[in-house]
């Protein structure tokens, strides 16, 4: 039990049903939804959608989504919603059109999103609703407006200059972001949520809404067609989920082109330490964290890309022979001076989860990648496009090098754990880069030091990072010194280290309990 002297939040329990979003707004719709009928995924959606109005930096219709649902008594189901690069995109394409450099607000760093395909995919798949149901509560909101939350306000400010200098009026008051408190409206994205809620995903890939986005990019010298964005209707797709063992626990992750392979190899190079004691912060665990995950991302620099394209090796990578090979490196009294710097900046992200009372467990991410993605908005839709494509690797002969057709590494990974094959808690960390290393700390904060969800999120991180291991100001001085000693560069962050929601079935108990990050402003909610 927390300590109620100190400031904080317990985490909430409930006996039915939850769900755990990075804006209350977004959770109060998902238990809306719930309450009437719908599943955890007709939740899921309705939340999401919520989120791509009332926190626009982090998600939108013009980003991209992952999923993993596992309905009660079932196996787990996992969706690809990530788009595909415009047929005309290649680096010879890029060449002849005289682009030497593509920056992180350029129209070639936006694929086709694949949000609205996901969304549909998953609705007609395994929901009970429709888009008319939910997208209700996003219309409402976008149409008659919604305040403007702390965190959402701080990072739409720290995004002004890009939006400033990509022309984005309708996103900025006056030339600026707006304040903490103010009510935003968007009438043009609402018109267009209405047509999706009317005709279905169809209105956003083809007709009016596609012809405009094709128009916007083009303008600005992007390859996208109409054809392109017509194809983006079925973009969304079913795959295989890929699992590991860890803790006593199966934890379930999307396969490549996500990046949820990562967080399995970071684990399973965690499952064969015990810990050093019992205390979270005992620079041991984070020495041994940090080291693990300077070699997995190294990893994943060199070998993620989209499997339809290229080979990635998933088996080997997630071999116990290859990540002993990998735990056999890490030695607990100095940092592994040889590795070649792993990581970048972090991005803006949404994750949510949601358990309904069939038992029907939902993991759902959405992202426009940086904030407010490309920072490229359409301006008759309202709509904000992502800049996924950031993600590809601009050079010849790499596995994630740009492509037609083709999906760049993503970021995004929504996870989920079983216990003898009955969902039991259902995680996700935002933070771009840092999901993987994120998903891994929470989770072993739960099944390793015994914490409640809203404690293992609540815990001061640490990430390494372009050769550094940028810690949040709750580290303390002793470890920072620790980590010094043991040969690693550390700074103070310059922003708190993503977010995250998560929710543990105890069915022992009969109860679920969740928890949502202090570094976003959501919250869990339950009955």
């Amino acid at each position: 039990m927390r300590d109620f002297h100190v400031p904080g939040r317990s985490p909430v329990f409930a006996t039915r049903a939850m769900a755990a979003t990075s804006m209350p707004q977004a959770t109060l719709a998902a238990i809306e939804m719930l309450k009437a009928g719908g599943n955890a995924l007709d939740a899921a959606v309705t939340a999401a959608a919520v989120l791509a109005v009332v926190e626009p930096q982090a998600t939108g219709i013009g980003g991209d989504c992952f999923c993993l649902y596992k309905p009660a008594g079932k196996p787990v189901v996992a969706l690809n919603g990530s788009g595909r690069a415009p047929a005309g995109l290649s680096i010879d394409a890029l060449q002849a059109a005289g682009v030497a450099h593509v920056h992180e607000n350029s129209p070639h760093t936006v694929t086709v999103p694949g949000a609205v395909s996901a969304w549909d995919l998953l609705l007609q798949s395994h929901g009970r609703k429709g888009f008319d149901e939910a997208l209700r509560p996003a219309i409402d909101y976008a149409e008659h407006g919604f305040a403007v939350a702390p965190r959402v306000a701080a990072d739409w400010r720290a995004a002004a200059p890009r939006l400033r200098a990509n022309n984005a009026p309708s996103l900025l008051f006056e030339g600026a972001a707006p304040t903490v408190g103010r009510v935003v409206q968007q009438p043009a994205l609402a018109a267009t949520l209405r047509k999706i809620a009317a005709n279905g995903a169809k209105a956003f890939y083809e007709g009016e809404v596609a012809a405009s986005l094709v128009n916007t990019l083009r303008a600005r010298g992007g390859f996208h067609t109409a054809d392109d964005f017509s194809r983006g209707l079925s973009a969304a797709e079913f795959v295989t989920p890929i699992s590991r063992d860890f803790a006593a626990r199966r934890i379930w992750e999307c396969p490549p082109n996500g990046s949820g392979l990562i967080a399995l190899m970071l684990m399973g190079i965690l499952n064969g330490f015990s810990p050093p004691s019992a205390d979270p912060l005992d620079p041991v665990r984070v020495h041994r964290h940090i080291e693990a995950a300077r070699l997995v991302y190294r990893d994943r620099n060199a070998f993620l890309a989209d499997p339809s394209q290229v080979d990635v090796p998933v088996d080997h990578l997630l071999s116990e022979t290859y990540l002993t090979s990998l735990r056999a490196l890490i030695r607990d009294d100095r940092a592994i001076t040889s590795l070649p710097p792993p990581g970048a900046a972090h991005k803006d992200t949404v994750y949510l989860a949601v358990v309904d009372e069939d038992g029907n467990a939902c993991s759902f991410i959405n992202s426009l990648f940086e904030s407010f993605g490309s920072c490229i908005v359409d301006e008759v839709t309202g709509i904000v496009l992502h800049n996924r494509g950031f993600g590809f690797r601009f050079e010849r002969g790499h596995p994630n090098s740009v492509a037609p057709h083709k999906r760049p590494m993503h970021t995004i990974i929504p996870a989920l754990a079983t216990a003898d094959g009955d969902a039991e808690i259902i995680f996700g960390v935002m933070g771009g880069h840092y999901q993987p290393m994120g998903q891994s700390y929470v989770l072993s904060n739960m099944l390793t030091y015994g914490m409640d969800p809203q404690t293992a999120l609540d815990m001061p991180r640490y990430f390494p990072s372009a050769g550094k291991v940028l810690v949040e100001r709750g580290i303390p001085d002793s470890l920072r010194s620790a980590l010094a000693a043991r040969g690693h560069a550390v700074e103070e962050a310059p922003t708190p280290h993503g977010g995250g929601q998560a929710i543990v079935i105890d069915r022992k108990a009969g109860v679920l309990i969740g928890g949502s990050d202090p570094r976003k402003d959501g919250c869990a909610l339950g009955y």
